[in-house]
């Protein structure tokens, strides 16, 4: 079975709906999408750039999902959209320029340095607030900017580098900056899908299974954490960011011993 027949096509739409449902709560869909795209042949640089593509239509179904949760934190994501839109063009750049292998071997250390800062956020944020402590506007669009590097060159797990420091950085809700971090998901995967397509890396069909099931995915899922315990909602994000460290981290492990 390959990405382009019935079968492939019908499992790439269910893909792209559960990944775009993760992204809207936690971040770390491309965990589903993209290996299911490798391991239906599509080659990894094409799978990578062809789930951007076809995962930024569920990020913006997701945003409009949140729409109602920004009025508290709606500057904030003005001023992150420059160093978003930069580092998202860099990262998609780097992809094309450089290998993998290093950048590879990275992506467990940041995945588990973001998941334990985001276990740890409560503690962290009421000792920022007790000594009147917080990121500053200028840190935060700087780490936006690296966040947005990496979702251009990868993307998997950028919505939990963003929780992880908005939490530090916003004094709203985590739904409310949930909906910071769906709108800047959108800006990384749509000037990456941008790029992409200007350099022929999407293959179009398959995109475009997988956007269906995101759309519907992403919206449903917006919707419904809307309703849920920001605090249960929080645990569950650090147990998928576990999960993603387990991953990555096997994933890592066996492309250095074939090599």
């Amino acid at each position: 079975m390959t990405a382009t027949e019935p079968l492939g096509l019908i499992l790439i739409g269910f893909a792209g709906m559960v990944a775009s449902a993760i992204n809207a709560i936690a971040g770390g869909g491309s965990l589903i999408s993209f290996p299911l795209l490798v391991a239906l042949g599509v080659p990894t640089i094409q799978a990578n750039a062809t789930n951007s593509s076809a995962l930024w239509p569920g990020s913006l179904s997701s945003a409009f999902g949140f729409r109602d949760q920004l009025a508290a934190c709606g500057q904030s994501l003005w001023r992150l959209m420059p160093p978003t839109v930069l580092g998202a063009l860099l990262g998609s750049l780097i992809l094309l320029s450089t290998p993998a292998r290093v950048f590879d071997l990275a992506v467990p250390v940041l995945i588990a340095f973001a998941t334990l800062l985001l276990a740890f956020q409560p503690r962290i944020k009421r000792w920022a607030i007790a000594g009147e402590r917080t990121i500053q506007p200028a840190w935060g669009a700087f780490l936006q900017f690296l966040v947005a590097l990496y979702g251009g060159y990868f993307g998997a797990g950028m919505g939990i580098l963003m929780l992880a420091y908005l939490g530090l950085m916003l004094r709203g809700n985590l739904h409310e900056q949930n909906a910071v971090k769906a709108w800047l998901g959108v800006a990384i995967n749509f000037f990456a899908t941008a790029f992409f397509a200007w350099n022929g890396l999407i293959l179009w069909p398959v995109a475009a299974a997988m956007a269906v099931g995101s759309v519907v995915g992403g919206y449903a899922a917006a919707r419904i954490s809307l309703k849920a315990d920001p605090e249960r909602l929080r645990r569950g994000i650090v147990v998928i960011g576990a999960v993603m460290v387990v991953w990555f981290t096997y994933r890592t492990l066996g492309v250095a011993s074939s090599g």
